[in-house]
């Protein structure tokens, strides 16, 4: 159950609620954040948590809202694939040997969301390489599916397609090459866009250890996830 009538809203709706002041980007985050703390000891959704950071954008988003500033995911709570590269947190893959490697620098699309005010609360799990239609790995084990424990919520992006589901945000950021973004959103019951190849920038979205050049096998995109329709074009554009 929802403690607050804010935490399965839409990227629209929040964004349209925090400009009227009804609600903070803090307490936005803050709601957000209870709800991984309770819940996914069992889901297991978001595989690193950055609340430290998360907060202060946040506190940061309620600073420039009240300069009267409008940018498109100003204090939208939000989670990342674990596959994208954001500065000071590990980027695996689901590969063991890889689980100590953190990137220096964010991903292009990371660097853009942060730009456009969204508030990243963690990065969520995938299955080893992204390569399967469910989300386990050894480092950070089995993603289970909000509705029902006993069942996936799909691959690759499983971990957000849970967390969405889950209310862990109102956004997350996935990938597709053949049904990693379009399996978990009909698995959890949640919005993702495959966009036309080569749309969207995905330089930073690249199995470590190999350096954030920008990754061009064929089908492979990266692309918006969220519980609503209209969020998709939200975050598609600021992507």
């Amino acid at each position: 159950m929802a403690k607050s009538q804010y935490s399965f809203k839409t990227a629209v709706e929040l964004s349209k609620a925090l400009h009227n002041k009804q609600v903070s980007a803090v307490e936005l985050a803050q709601d957000a954040i209870g709800r991984i703390e309770r819940h996914d000891g069992k889901v297991n959704a978001v595989c690193v948590r950055d609340f430290e950071r998360g907060l202060a954008a946040a506190r940061a988003a309620d600073a420039a809202i009240a300069r009267g500033e409008h940018k498109p995911l100003l204090g939208i709570p939000m989670t990342v694939k674990e596959s994208f590269n954001v500065a000071g947190l590990p980027t695996t893959w689901g590969f063991p040997p890889q689980k100590d490697f953190v990137p220096a620098e964010d991903a292009l699309s990371i660097t853009r969301v942060k730009d456009a005010g969204g508030v990243i609360l963690g990065k969520t799990n995938v299955p080893v390489a992204l390569a399967d239609w469910q989300s386990y790995n050894e480092i950070y084990g089995t993603t289970n599916n909000p509705y029902d424990l006993g069942r996936t919520p799909g691959g690759s992006s499983g971990g957000s397609s849970a967390a969405l589901a889950a209310g862990y945000g109102a956004l997350s950021l996935g990938s597709d090459i053949g049904g990693s973004l379009r399996v978990p959103g009909f698995h959890c019951g949640i919005y993702a866009h495959k966009p036309t190849f080569d749309l969207l920038a995905s330089r930073g979205h690249t199995a470590p250890p190999a350096p954030p050049l920008i990754y061009e096998r064929d089908l492979a995109v990266i692309g918006p996830m969220a519980r609503g329709a209209a969020d998709l074009s939200l975050l598609l554009d600021v992507m």
